[in-house]
């Protein structure tokens, strides 16, 4: 991978294929460049995909620090920047999609649309107040084990789910650094005002849900009033993993009709 320093902070991205507009992949909480591998390669053929691993994770350096929303989004709009890359659709899942809304609402002439894969952008309060024990877990000494124990359960994970990837995704994530860990977990779902990022958006966007809604669409819609949503069917969070054929067809179908991007073969 390729590595930029800003502020003395290394972060990492790889880059592949050519072509209009770019893609500016982001991933997930406590995840790396690796979770978006299906769309990078099928999205290269036709254009330009920048794919990071956020600060704190993967490649880049993890210092100890707040890992905020704004600051993630911050890090991608000084990222793109330096490697040149202008009206990038910016897509992201779970906590990536939390970055790619945010983008739009503090760098508004960047992004040319956004796409939000199964994110907790607005948590109904059931969900809200389930979350809370689990954060406050990821402050104590056993965060490793109440990580995995919560995202390996369900709506993460369906039965039906490749049960080699989920191994391999809970091991990645339950290697995080806590500080990186907890404090990510605490600003993106706690702390930060996705109500005001969703109203301060103006550009297309689309969110992809799994089989569980983990944000409130009729509120989210009506702050956003441009949003698109779907669905993909038999796959838990990781949908973009476990059925990238039903993801990457909506993103194509979504560029088609809001960019006028007709995918390489119509």
């Amino acid at each position: 991978m390729d590595r930029l320093v800003r502020d003395g902070v290394a972060l990492a991205y790889e880059e592949t294929g050519r072509g209009e507009p770019p893609l500016l992949l982001v991933h997930c909480w406590t995840c790396d460049h690796s979770f978006f591998a299906p769309q990078a390669q099928h999205f290269r053929h036709q254009h330009r995909v920048i794919n990071v691993d956020l600060r704190g994770h993967g490649a880049s350096d993890k210092p100890c620090q707040d890992y905020t929303v704004a600051g993630f989004a911050d890090d991608l709009a000084w990222l793109c920047a330096q490697v040149a890359v202008g009206k990038p659709v910016v897509i992201g899942h779970s906590m990536g999609g939390n970055i790619a809304l945010e983008l739009a609402a503090r760098h508004p002439d960047l992004p040319a649309a956004i796409v939000m894969v199964d994110s907790a952008i607005l948590l109904p309060p059931e969900l809200l107040e389930g979350v809370k024990p689990f954060a406050a877990a990821l402050h104590g000494d056993g965060f490793r084990e109440a990580q995995r124990e919560f995202v390996g359960s369900y709506p993460f994970f369906l039965p039906s789910d490749d049960p080699a990837r989920k191994a391999r995704i809970l091991e990645v994530m339950s290697s995080a650094p806590q500080h990186v860990m907890a404090n990510a977990l605490d600003e993106h779902i706690l702390r930060w005002d996705a109500a005001a990022a969703a109203a301060a958006c103006r550009v297309p966007a689309l969110y992809i849900a799994a089989t569980a809604f983990l944000s409130d669409i009729a509120r989210l819609r009506a702050l956003c009033p441009q949003l698109v949503v779907g669905q993909t069917v038999g796959a838990g969070h990781f949908n973009n993993q476990e059925v990238p054929e039903q993801v990457n067809a909506m993103i194509e179908r979504f560029l088609a009709t809001t960019l006028a991007v007709v995918p390489r073969g119509i």
